[in-house]
């Protein structure tokens, strides 16, 4: 599902360190995988890499057999659905029906289409009654559903998310993760967020100044006081 190859990623060419420096994965589709690691670990690096927002300054980057580059990038975003840290950096339309509907008419989806699939995922995040309201005038918690819902309408393969947790109150923290629990999607998830990466993901991929510091199974991972404590965590 993705696949990494001495992945290295800077914001410029003038760079003397790379933000991501020779990460080599290869992350196996239907899996949660939690990303963590401390500020400046490349976590957000790396899932604006696979959005294709930034592309490889060395090695490889993969999405499903498809590789990451000026010339796949149509390909590359109808598979990957990014959730931006902050979700008001999602919206820019009046209201969130047209939010939702930016993406699937952008791509020539015709209206009814529309209109039944957004119903039937506002109705699956418990949030029709949020449809003609304004996006920046909504809770933290109710956000971030909004943010999901205008990806999860392009049906993507690959569900990428940046600190979901955040902004939530408890209550609303354990609804988005049994949400996420539900969904079928590939999944990885940028977290400082342990309990919820224990919670929700089977694997962990630790990042530390730019380099795959481990990966694994949570459970080990997670559980090794001594590499948390090591990595900023």
């Amino acid at each position: 599902m993705i696949k990494a190859e001495n992945l290295s990623i800077k914001y410029s060419p003038q760079d003397t360190k790379p933000a991501l420096d020779s990460i080599t994965l290869n992350l196996k589709r239907g899996e949660k995988f939690a990303l963590i690691g401390a500020n400046g670990a490349g976590k957000s690096t790396f899932l604006l890499a696979l959005s294709g927002v930034l592309l490889p300054s060395g090695g490889t980057l993969s999405v499903d057999g498809i590789s990451v580059c000026k010339d796949s990038l149509k390909d590359i975003r109808r598979r990957v659905g990014l959730v931006f840290q902050n979700p008001d950096d999602q919206f820019f339309m009046p209201t969130v029906e047209d939010d939702i509907a930016f993406g699937p008419r952008n791509y020539g989806m015709d209206e009814g289409d529309i209109k039944i699939k957004m119903n039937a995922i506002l109705e699956k995040l418990n949030i029709s009654k949020l449809k003609e309201r304004s996006a920046h005038h909504l809770s933290g918690g109710e956000k971030r559903l909004v943010g999901l819902a205008g990806i999860l309408i392009m049906e993507p393969s690959l569900l990428l998310m940046d600190e979901p947790s955040s902004f939530l109150d408890p209550r609303a923290r354990r609804n988005l993760i049994s949400l996420l629990k539900e969904l079928p999607q590939t999944m990885l998830i940028a977290t400082h967020d342990l309990d919820m990466a224990r919670d929700l993901c089977s694997q962990v991929i630790l990042l530390k100044e730019g380099r795959k510091r481990a990966d694994g199974e949570a459970e080990k991972i997670l559980g090794n006081s001594a590499l948390l404590e090591e990595c900023g965590l």
